[in-house]
């Protein structure tokens, strides 16, 4: 009898401990699977793998590679199509695919230890999500992605808008290296021509070559076009530093912000800058004959010849000077996520900084003076409105990166913006303010962090997480799971 009446009790208290909510929840991201419906789909393998690739002439490195190339296969569909992925690892490292800039359920966010476990050497996983909006996203690994990324594990994935007005695009994906594991400049080197001025100061001092979709000098592949046609550019930074890029007289008009459609923007020929993780959408008529894309920066670093079919030369018409910079915050026209005078549900105070300590090259990143996973969390509830202060009281350029949702930005350094700016990646340059506000309208656990992923690897992440949902997954553990 004695037996029994400790058994009823026993069942009774692991019921009443499995009714209890979780920690953080009572609803797993596993659940968040979106929509079922599966029309239009298109699907993808994705191989992981190490392979010898050629950058320059003569020039060969250990990267790794989506698909045996650098950068990955490109990854090309029409809005409203239903992609299924899958990602088989041959890498010796477990690895993932995040899907930049996409607006996705958040099981299929390829963050490890957030939304999914790393996916270990010799097995495989499956993403499936609708692309919703027509736009220039890249994807790329999240695990140790600071490694992983810099090894060449990242591609292009484009959504077509049905009603495209253009005649053709091309994609050109940036990146930098240490080529014979050096860097072009050094301390000393950085002191003398004024880049350890401009916010990127590290990233100068440790890599001495950059690139084109995985090209570097007279091995990048010229773009070709058909005279007086209407060419766009889809530009995305996978590097760690911003790239400034002169157009020598070629006049452009910005049409998309980081997959947004920007509208009525002027022509120019204004220096174009993209920092990490960005992506800038421009447009030209192919008329001159000839002329060069140019970083502007970096001295004769970079050139990409354009050439219009038909022409009767191929000489590339003189560097003109231009010390102008775009200003993305004065530039066309957006469509508004919200009213100008919003009144938030939450809000939050961010200060980006840099100091020693005892991380990778001696340096930590911090968030209110914590390193992740320490930082403080950004806890929601499905539908609050999110207001965000991010100030950067250091150094270095801090391009932070919000997944999972569009953001606006409110105001610059204390001044309110007269036209909308939509993005999920702002660049906050040493001693500048942002105030941005976005809508919890997509439950889940979503990383908010600095997209120089050195920065990011080095602390400066934190997470937006819903209320009432939890993470089953764990930070390193039995599948190594290092989300930066």
């Amino acid at each position: 009898m004695k037996k029994w009446i400790v058994l009823l009790l026993t069942v009774m208290v692991v019921s009443a401990c499995s009714n209890e909510p979780k920690e953080e929840g009572d609803t797993s991201i596993t659940e968040l699977t979106g929509s079922n419906e599966r029309k239009n789909a298109k699907e993808f393998t994705i191989s992981a793998a190490e392979k010898e690739w050629e950058i320059s002439s003569g020039q060969v490195i250990e990267a790794w590679t989506y698909n045996g190339t650098v950068p990955g296969e490109e990854i090309r569909v029409q809005e409203g199509d239903h992609l299924k992925v899958k990602l088989e690892n041959h890498l010796s490292e477990p690895v993932t695919i995040h899907w930049h800039g996409m607006v996705l359920p958040n099981p299929m966010d390829g963050v490890a230890g957030v939304t999914q476990n790393s996916v270990q050497p010799g097995e495989s996983f499956v993403y499936q999500f609708q692309a919703k909006e027509a736009g220039t996203y890249w994807y790329h690994s999240h695990q140790q992605s600071s490694k992983q990324v810099d090894k060449g594990l990242y591609g292009a994935l484009i959504v077509e808008d049905p009603e495209k007005t253009y005649d053709s695009d091309r994609v050109l994906i940036f990146d930098e290296w240490a080529l014979n594991g050096s860097s072009s400049n050094g301390m000393m080197g950085g002191m003398m021509d004024g880049s350890m001025n401009d916010g990127d100061m590290d990233t100068h001092m440790s890599y001495n070559t950059l690139s084109i979709n995985g090209k570097a000098g007279n091995a990048i592949t010229p773009i070709e076009v058909e005279q007086n046609e209407l060419v766009r550019l889809r530009l995305i930074n996978a590097g760690y530093a911003k790239r400034t890029l002169a157009f020598n007289g070629q006049e452009y008009r910005v049409v998309a912000n980081d997959g947004n459609e920007v509208k009525n923007g002027e022509k120019t020929d204004q220096l174009l800058e993209i920092a990490p993780g960005e992506r800038i959408d421009v447009e030209f008529e192919a008329g001159n004959p000839s002329w060069i894309i140019e970083e502007a920066v970096e001295e004769n670093s970079l050139s990409i010849p354009v050439f219009a079919s038909g022409s009767s030369t191929r000489d590339q018409h003189a560097r003109q000077a231009q010390s102008t910079l775009l200003s993305y915050t004065e530039y066309g026209e957006m469509n508004a996520l919200f009213e100008r005078e919003v009144t938030p549900d939450l809000e939050y105070d961010m200060d980006l900084g840099v100091s020693m300590g005892m991380m990778q090259g001696g340096m930590k990143f911090t968030i209110n003076d914590e390193t992740f996973p320490e930082t403080e969390n950004i806890k929601v509830s499905e539908g609050d409105m999110v207001k965000v202060n991010l100030t950067n009281d250091s150094m270095l350029d801090h391009p932070m990166h919000l997944h999972g949702h569009h953001f606006q930005v409110i105001s610059k350094n204390g001044q309110v913006l007269e036209n909308p700016l939509v993005k999920d990646l702002i660049n906050v340059k040493p001693g500048e303010s942002y105030e941005i506000i976005f809508k919890a309208d997509n439950p889940g656990h979503w990383l908010l962090h600095c997209h120089d992923l050195v920065h990011a690897n080095n602390g400066m992440v934190t997470v937006v997480k819903y209320n009432d949902v939890y993470s089953p997954f764990e930070l390193e553990g039995k599948f190594d799971n290092q989300p930066e």
